[in-house]
């Protein structure tokens, strides 16, 4: 088998993009279960709520990187 030592640009991107994405499948379930709870903290849940924010931004400028430009 030859497999090169390194990996391309493309492939750490999409290496980034699966961690991205189960970071923010993460986060989606701490948010469920804290506000499942009997009396969620709500700066806790901003806190949550804004860092699934900034990691869908960076799940979509990842995918713009990984997806071709296409002219119509």
């Amino acid at each position: 088998m030859n497999v090169p030592s390194e990996m391309n640009h493309l492939d750490v991107l999409a290496v980034q993009l699966r961690v991205l994405r189960r970071e923010h499948r993460d986060l989606d379930e701490a948010i469920d279960a804290l506000q499942q709870s009997v009396n969620p903290d709500q700066l806790t849940l901003k806190r949550l709520k804004t860092q699934k924010l900034k990691l869908k931004d960076r799940i979509s400028r990842v995918e713009d990187e990984l997806t071709p430009d296409i002219i119509a």
